[in-house]
């Protein structure tokens, strides 16, 4: 009886392991036949008022590799704030059909930043990005794909050997990650796994390389 018992849970410990995640139905993705993209502005939930523009540098550059054509960011933020949208709230409750339409496009990428800050407990600071991702059909407003992703990062001091020593070296990497946090290394690491395909992401488009 206790064999039986063993088993089953070492049974189940290998099935929890091997767990994969749901996959993703790309039924309505592919039939968008996407070619072009617009990044419309960042919708910030964090308290740090300068996330927005730090992170829309580093969106262009991993959907451009999947094969997409990504309008200017920056080019797509002016003309928006022109026409009299400048809260990225209200671009995100805009209708996606005529913000795809304004600029020729076959779909348009929201991203939220929901985290983006480092909190300080005395001997570590740890910097979390969390951003959520939406793709949006420019023909009928669909969701065509999305993803979540959290990042995070503490600095870890080396060992010296000298526990005093060790001591003031946590103090002050935790306290210069607090007044300096570097978010740009997770924000790329967030969008390096969330357009990865396959995997999270969304498939390869007409203008990737060796296609």
């Amino acid at each position: 009886m206790k064999k039986t018992i063993l088993i089953i849970i070492l049974l189940s410990i290998i099935g929890t392991g091997c767990a994969t995640l749901p996959s993703k139905d790309y039924t309505a993705f592919n039939a968008a036949n996407i070619r072009s993209i617009i990044v419309v502005p960042v919708v910030n939930n964090s308290v740090d008022v300068t996330a927005p523009d730090y992170f829309l540098s580093s969106i262009s550059i991993p959907v451009a590799e999947h094969g997409y054509y990504v309008f200017p960011v920056n080019l797509i933020k002016r003309t928006l704030e022109d026409d009299g949208l400048s809260d990225a709230n209200l671009v995100h409750a805009a209708s996606t059909t005529k913000l795809c339409e304004l600029f020729g496009a076959d779909a348009a990428l929201y991203i939220v930043i929901e985290k983006w800050d480092a909190k300080y407990m005395i001997l570590a600071t740890t910097v979390t990005v969390e951003l959520t991702y939406v793709l949006k059909s420019g023909v009928s407003g669909e969701v065509l794909w999305e993803d979540k992703q959290t990042r995070t990062y503490s600095p870890q001091s080396s060992s010296s050997g000298h526990p005093l020593v060790d001591l003031v070296s946590m103090l002050i990497n935790a306290a210069m990650a607090k007044a300096l946090p570097n978010y740009m290394p997770l924000a790329h690491q967030a969008n390096n796994i969330a357009f990865q395909y396959p995997g999270a992401g969304f498939p390869n488009g007409p203008y990737v390389k060796g296609k």
